[in-house]
């Protein structure tokens, strides 16, 4: 991404970071998203990161959700389902607090990890955000997809304003 040096999170973390605890409402789950324009908000219990609430949990309390087809079958009853289990989506549905909608166990990241290896897990395990911890796992930042994002277009601008085909 860059000549010669490798970028770390550090580079590309937002350092305030909101917080929810267990109990935060979903109406302030919302509130703290927009308020601080992040993706998703690190649910703290006790000062250790237990799960985290993203905009996509958010919307998905919104989908319509359809129970799975149930078919008899001599003296068994098949479930016919390919999709997310219907009890997570029923419990995200009726969720009303952090610890009911969030996602965990969470992935994390070092602060001194790469922004590859960053790119990677986002792009692999398909999440955003992405907590920052340090070397004694508190939680320092937070990596979003827009914090890359910035970071491509601040690296390349110079490029681009050099590129004689412009």
């Amino acid at each position: 991404m860059s000549q010669g040096v490798e970028l770390t999170v550090k580079d590309v973390m937002r350092r305030e970071v909101p917080f929810a605890n267990p109990t935060t409402t979903i109406a302030e789950l919302a509130r703290l998203m927009v308020e601080h324009r992040v993706p998703g908000v690190p649910v703290v219990s006790d000062g250790e990161l237990v799960g985290i609430v993203t905009e996509a949990d958010l919307i998905q309390r919104e989908a319509s959700i359809e129970a799975p087809s149930v078919v008899a079958f001599l003296d068994a009853v098949i479930v016919a389902d390919a999709g997310t289990p219907f009890e997570e989506e029923f419990r995200r549905v009726v969720a009303t607090t952090a610890e009911e909608l969030m996602t965990s166990p969470v992935f994390s990241i070092r602060d001194i990890a790469t922004v590859s290896e960053l790119a990677t897990l986002m792009l692999q395990q398909r999440i955003n955000p992405v907590p920052v911890v340090d070397e004694g796992r508190q939680i320092v930042g937070l990596a979003t997809r827009g914090g890359i994002i910035e970071l491509i277009a601040r690296l390349e601008a110079p490029a681009a304003e050099n590129d004689p085909a412009r």
